[in-house]
C-alpha cells in the first residue's frame, strides 16, 4: 500500500479516536483542513486528496465516493466502522475506531502530527455546523473557489497561500507540481 493512502487511513482512524461524533461532513472539513494548512506551511499537501466546492463545503470527492454510502473500503475494515442511521429523514454516517486500533505514527512528519493534533483539539467537539462556519468564511479556499469558478469546480490548493505562508507562491507553485507528477509517475494516488 502506498504512502498517501497509508496517511489517508491513519487521519480517518486518528480523527475518529480523538474527536467526538466524527460524521461524513465532520470528517471531509478535517482532510481539507489537514491537507491545505500543511499546503499553506509546505507547499505540499499531507494526503494529496483532490478537493471539490461542493455546495456545502470542500470535499475530497473520490474518497467521499468511497464512503458516501456507509460502506467501509476493505483496507480500512480493521480499523474503522461506518455507523449509518436515519435522522431528519436523511442518512448520517458516522466513522468510528475500532478498539485497541492504534494509529500509526511513523509515516506522518513532525508538522503533520502538530497538525493532526492542533486540529483534533480545536475541533474535538465540534459539529457538522460550525465546521461549516469556518471553511465558508469569505477568504477561504472553498468560497473563492465557489464564488470564481462555480459549484463542484476543483479548489486549487494555491489558494491556502496568503500573506502569512512561511512559503512564497512561486515556491509552492513547484512543489504542488512536482507532489502530483510524482503520484502519477509512481501511480500513488490516495484513492481507489
Amino acid at each position: 500500500m502506498n504512502v498517501y493512502r497509508q496517511k489517508l487511513i491513519n487521519v480517518v482512524l486518528f480523527f475518529a479516536k480523538e474527536t467526538g461524533h466524527l460524521n461524513e461532513t465532520k470528517l471531509m472539513k478535517l482532510l481539507n483542513f489537514f491537507d491545505f494548512e500543511h499546503f499553506n506551511q509546505t507547499g505540499y499537501p499531507s494526503i494529496g486528496l483532490e478537493y471539490y466546492a461542493f455546495p456545502k463545503g470542500p470535499v475530497p470527492k473520490k474518497f467521499w465516493l468511497e464512503v458516501k454510502d456507509g460502506v467501509v473500503p476493505d483496507d480500512l475494515k480493521d480499523k474503522i466502522a461506518i455507523n449509518v442511521k436515519e435522522e431528519y429523514g436523511r442518512k448520517e454516517i458516522e466513522f468510528v475506531a475500532k478498539n485497541g486500533k492504534q494509529v500509526d505514527f511513523t509515516i506522518f512528519t513532525r508538522r503533520e502530527k502538530e497538525i493532526l493534533e492542533k486540529l483534533a483539539f480545536f475541533y474535538k467537539e465540534a459539529n457538522a455546523k460550525t465546521m461549516s462556519d469556518i471553511s465558508h468564511e469569505a477568504e477561504k479556499p472553498w468560497e473563492i473557489t465557489k464564488r470564481e469558478k462555480g459549484t463542484n469546480a476543483e479548489i486549487d490548493y494555491l489558494l491556502a497561500i496568503d500573506e502569512k505562508s512561511p512559503i512564497s507562491r512561486e515556491e509552492a507553485e513547484e512543489n504542488l507540481r512536482d507532489h502530483f507528477a510524482f503520484i502519477k509517475a509512481f501511480d500513488i494516488e490516495p484513492v481507489k
